[in-house]
Parts: C-alpha cells; structure tokens; sequence
C-alpha cells in the first residue's frame, strides 16, 4: 500500500526537525573511497526520504578558531561579515568578499516551510546583503584595518573579475560591469549589463561565479542545474548545468560545457593554462554516492548530468534516457568525496605558503546535508604534476564542526593573497580566514 501523500509529507517533516533520515544516506564506505582519479563508486541505493544531516549552524566562540595543517597558521583577516561566500583578490592587493545569499522567495507549501527551516539550520537563511564589500591591509599586518562598501544593490552576487578598467560581477541573473579606478574604495556608477544568465522564479542553484581568460577576451560563467537530477522537468534546465562563455567586447554567449550539475568553483591550471571548475554532483542516492568533483573544462564537453554520472553510469531515477549524450559523457579528472560540497578553487601560485604547497588546488569544503556520517566541512590541497592531480588530498583547515557536530564556520570561497597566504571565507563564522606558514 502506497503512502498518501500528507504521511508522506509529515514523515519529511519528521525527517528534518529530528535530523534523521532513511538509511539511504548512511555510508558505508569512508570519505577517501570516493577521492581521487578512480573513485569507488558502488550501487545506488533507492531512497523513500532523503537524509537530512546538516550540521546546526552555532559560530565560533571568541578565540577560536579552524586547526591549520601542521607547519601553518591561520588567524581572521575580517570578522562580522554578512554571509561571505565569494572572494576576489585585487591587483593592489585589496580584497574583496561578496556578501551574499540567494533572493528571498515564498516557499510554497509544507515543504517549502521545511525547506526554509533547514536552511536556516545550515545557517543559510540570512536575507542577502547584496553587496561586495573591499577590505584593505595597508599596514601588513594580516588584518584588514579598512572596510568599505564597494559595490551595494546587487542581486545576489557572486563571481567577480576585473578586466583592464572594467570591473564584472555576476548577479544572479546576469553578468553587469563598472568602471573602475585602481585604488577606490567604492563604485558609485551604474551597473552595464553584459550578458544575462538563466535565472527566473525558480533559481535552485542562484550562485554564479565568473572568471576571465587569461588574454581578457572572453569571461566564463558557471551556472548550475534547477533540481537534483531533473525532476523539475528539462524544460527548467534550459541553458543551466553548464558554463557559459561571454565575448567581452560584444556581449555575446555560447554554451562552452554542459552536463555540470553545479559546476561553482573555477580557476586556471598555471602550467597548463587549462580551465578547472569544482562540481557539485547529485544526492540521494546514498551516501557514497555521487562524489562531487573538480576536472578540467573541454570545449563542448558534456559530463553527463542528469542522465549520467562519472561516464556511462546511470542515474535510475531518469525515465527519459539519451544515450546519445551517455555515450559522449566525459569522465571527471579527481572526485571529491561524496556530499563534500565542494565549492572553492584556486590553484597555488608560489612556494610562499609552503614549499609542499607550492603545485596543486585549494578546495574549499562547505560539507554534507545528507550523509551520515558528514564529509567536507574544510579545505583540502590536491596535489598536481604536469597540470593534472598526482596524489591524495592533504587536509589545510579542520575543525569547523565542534565535538557536538555543530558547524562553529563553513568553508566557501579560496584565493591567493599578493602576499602568498591562502583567504578562506566562512559564510557560518561571517570570517574571513587568513592562512600562513607558522
């Protein structure tokens, strides 16, 4: 016998207020079984409800702080932030952070009334600032003495670029730009819109992130899916699960990848000049499964989303299959864990930091919502050799979740300094974290 609809709904709602879930999302692999080149990826198990296991989000205490590998430091560079998720070095050195959230909506229903407590549980259910925010260092002393608005009434922005005098954000429905000057502390003119991004009423995935190319020609706008793995219907996912390159000069775009489920993160390879972008894969189908994932970006890829996953493995719950697509489906170069969430990416660009640190990626780690045990909840490096990862990821921060589980910070955002040292931002702790050799 089948279960109505409202047991079904109630049972949802039990599921989230207790914080326990089927078993489908219990894992019985660890966390490694699903990093690296050839992650293990074992049989999908069906789900009645989804696990919910987000950590309460609490802060930290004063004086605390994230555990820095051995051989580093870490102390805040900014404190008291708005929800700071994204960050942007500029050439002076003054540093960005876009304090942001998605736009506040009417969740309809029993579940959207579920939804928005779970949110509110991740510590994401702040109303967004809409604002990028400088902060300056002029003294050196690791410490941004200066704060500023830089840029206000935005929409939930995101990626930031600079190209020549032309400074680009990427709102949540659009890529804008602005005049800028080097050194001013605030950007008083008005937005030029570029080029627009799929958005509209339903906007699962409304963090865009933005990154020019190395000769400023073009911008790349990732852009992720409107669902799990399409349950929404395809026609929601138009133009989504992909990014997205702009020609500067003109405005206009081309899908440049697809198949990306929630691609966030992107950052050049230095030594191969290749484009890297961080994936955030699909849920419930346990918890072992799909690793998220970081991999190099092919012109006209496709990565399978939603029809498949790492290749040619099926996802079961798509009726509608297109193995035209499966048979294309790219493999991603390095899994992440599964649920991790991974966000962040940056890749190291000198021996300042650490001469062990000086050839690979930075990943930031928000964590699990639907895995028990969690994963992610820090920042890792992945080591490279010849512009591709050649060994085991080495854990840089821990420590955002206390001995109750709770998340004291969430790691997003990851960029290099001018001076070396590695910013992290912390959209649970509202800090901005500043890693240095010890």
């Amino acid at each position: 016998m089948r279960l109505s609809h409202v047991v079904l709904a109630a049972l949802f709602v039990a599921v989230v207020l207790v914080g326990i879930g089927s078993c489908s999302g219990n894992s019985d692999l660890p966390v490694s079984a699903g990093v690296g080149p050839e992650p293990t990826l074992p049989p999908p198990k069906k789900t009645l409800l989804p696990t919910v296991n987000v950590a309460k989000a609490k802060g930290w205490n004063n004086g605390q702080k994230p555990v820095a590998a051995d051989g580093l430091a870490v102390e805040p560079f900014a404190t008291g932030l708005d929800h700071p998720r994204w960050l942007y070095v500029l050439p002076n050195g003054d540093v960005l952070v876009a304090e942001t959230n998605a736009q506040e909506k009417k969740l309809k229903g029993l579940r959207g009334r579920v939804q928005k407590s779970v949110m509110k549980r991740a510590g994401a259910g702040a109303i967004s600032a809409d604002r990028i925010t400088l902060l300056r260092d002029a003294d050196g002393d690791g410490v941004a003495e200066t704060r500023t608005v830089f840029l206000s009434e935005l929409t939930s922005p995101f990626g930031m670029s600079l190209i020549d005098d032309r400074f680009y954000v990427a709102n949540t429905d659009g890529v804008v730009s602005f005049p800028y000057i080097d050194g001013e502390t605030e950007i008083v003119a008005t937005a030029t819109p570029v080029s627009a991004l799929p958005a509209g009423e339903l906007n699962h995935h409304w963090t865009k992130n933005l990154i020019a190319s190395r000769d400023g020609k073009f911008l790349y706008a990732s852009v992720g899916s409107n669902s799990d793995h399409g349950e929404n219907g395809m026609d929601k996912e138009e133009g989504r699960a992909a990014i997205w390159e702009i020609e500067v000069g003109t405005g206009d775009s081309r899908l440049f990848a697809t198949g990306l489920r929630n691609p966030v993160g992107m950052a050049f390879e230095p030594t191969t000049g290749m484009l890297w972008t961080a994936v955030n894969e699909r849920d419930e189908l346990g918890g072992d499964l799909v690793p998220d994932y970081m991999t190099s970006v092919v012109d006209d890829g496709f990565y399978g989303w939603p029809y498949s996953y790492y290749g040619d493995n099926l996802d079961p719950r798509i009726e509608d299959q297109r193995p035209d697509l499966v048979a294309e489906a790219l493999i991603p170069d390095y899994a992440l864990g599964a649920h991790t969430a991974s966000l962040g990416l940056t890749f190291a660009d000198s021996t300042k930091l650490s001469p062990n640190l000086h050839d690979g990626a930075f990943v930031g780690q928000h964590g699990s919502w639907n895995r028990k045990p969690r994963s992610g909840y820090k920042v890792i490096f992945v080591p490279f050799e010849n512009g591709m990862p050649s060994g085991p990821p080495v854990d840089i921060l821990t420590g955002f979740l206390d001995e109750d589980g709770n998340a004291q910070g969430r790691p997003v955002g990851v960029v290099i300094d001018k001076t070396g040292a590695l910013l992290v931002a912390d959209d649970v702790g509202n800090v901005i974290w500043r890693v240095t050799r010890e």
